[in-house]
């Protein structure tokens, strides 16, 4: 007779996490629900919702009759996380916290916990994402660590597993998922995978769950709560005075108290302007945040940029992009942005250059470009530098346009004399 299967599934107090762990159990798993505190509320002046999410969690495990586990990643958060998030403000950039901590936290520590100190069989989360191999094959992966060389054995036979869009492709959660380990997917399962979020919810009030159905969904980061993001970031970086200068004539609009506040398309806020400005470059030598009139200004367009050493979830590039050097793919930066057409080229040094088929508004270094192949989530990579707007590109041709309709200067020594 086949053993009981255990899985850890990890509890946020929210609707999709509660669904989650009562589709285990009524697939006869052996279930535990496992809170995760990542950020100490006490800092927060009851800002952040840790301790009710908690108590929500709680409630859920009680109700469904399975055990309920507290783990504090306070620590590990502040250190993989947060103070990465510091640095990249610094640097000008906008990081993206949610991909960190799935990566780092999630599944990397959590996933350690369930299986190595819990003795989970695999570990589940309340994702909207699927997998390419079946619940049962999870079960049958064995936790190997994976040689720290730089090439792997050519002999090997490899059969990785694929992350895939959920079924409601609306609510997909792949984006976030994009940096997750292959040693770590292999042993995930997604019991939301192929249902729609309002599927979700019925299932959530048919079992009873009335209070996490009566939260709010969870928008933004948790660490900042309500709060003001400007206000919030000056708690932690310390104010770096500058000007919002028109990307058009130079003209100083107005002043702010750090680079570190905006980030590339956001409305400037700036005294005495009745009309919008949108934040178009950052120069962090200078202080200087330049902006433009009206967000859909050529400034805020482009169509190339690099990123950082790629992360690819099958742990390799596709076979495609190792022969050719080039792939055609669709790209987003942002969650539940349309995908994009995209021509993918690989460096030698892992990191890519993507060119857009059309450019688009806003792209901002810190944030992830993220790769999809049909249903498949490639992987996501860094983005570290961009191209030319499409307004610096205007600029250069209307310069050339004036270079070459201007009188050639004739050179009056060299004319031969009469």
């Amino acid at each position: 007779m086949q053993a009981v299967r255990h899985v850890v599934c990890a509890m946020s107090g929210g609707v999709d996490s509660s669904v989650a762990a009562l589709l285990l159990k009524r697939r006869g798993y052996q279930v535990t629900g496992v809170f995760m505190r990542n950020w100490d509320s006490l800092d927060e002046h009851g800002v952040c919702t840790s301790e009710k999410d908690c108590e929500d969690a709680y409630k859920v495990c009680h109700m469904l009759d399975i055990p309920f586990h507290q783990v504090s990643y306070v620590k590990e958060y502040w250190h993989e996380v947060f103070s990465n998030l510091l640095k990249e403000y610094e640097k000008g950039r906008t990081p993206n916290p949610d991909i960190l901590c799935n990566k780092h936290i999630k599944f990397n520590y959590f996933f350690q916990y369930a299986i190595g100190s819990l003795g989970a069989d695999a570990m589940a989360t309340g994702h909207y994402a699927r997998t390419s191999q079946e619940d049962e094959e999870a079960f049958q992966q064995r936790l190997t660590p994976r040689p720290q060389t730089l090439f792997r054995n050519r002999f090997e036979i490899r059969n990785p597993v694929r992350l895939l869009q959920g079924a409601d492709h609306f609510k997909d959660q792949t984006f976030f998922l994009s940096q997750v380990p292959q040693g770590a997917l292999r042993r995930t399962l997604f019991p939301l995978g192929e249902l729609t979020k309002d599927f979700v919810k019925k299932i959530a009030a048919e079992a009873g769950f009335k209070h996490v159905l009566k939260r709010k969904e969870s928008m933004g980061i948790c660490f900042i709560g309500e709060r003001h993001f400007e206000k919030f970031i000056l708690e932690y970086l310390d104010p770096h005075p500058g000007n919002f200068v028109s990307v058009e004539d130079g003209k100083i609009m107005g002043t702010h108290k750090g680079w570190f506040t905006f980030t590339l398309g956001q409305r400037a806020r700036i005294g005495g302007q009745r009309d919008a400005w949108f934040v178009v470059d950052k120069d962090i030598t200078t202080s200087d945040v330049f902006v433009a009139p009206t967000t859909n200004h050529p400034a805020l367009f482009r169509d190339t940029l690099r990123t950082g050493r790629f992360h690819w979830i099958a742990e390799e590039p596709p076979a495609e992009l190792i022969k050719n050097k080039m792939m055609e793919c669709n790209f987003r930066f942002l969650h539940q942005m349309p995908l994009e057409p995209c021509t993918v080229t690989l460096n030698m040094d892992g990191s890519v250059w993507v060119t857009l088929v059309k450019p688009v508004r806003a792209l901002t270094p810190g944030q992830f470009a993220v790769f999809y192949k049909g249903d498949e989530c490639l992987g996501s990579g860094k983005i570290i530098r961009l191209g030319p707007s499409m307004y610096t590109l205007h600029q250069g041709q209307e310069r050339m346009k004036v270079a070459e309709t201007a009188p050639a200067k004739t050179d009056q020594s060299s004319k031969p004399a009469r």
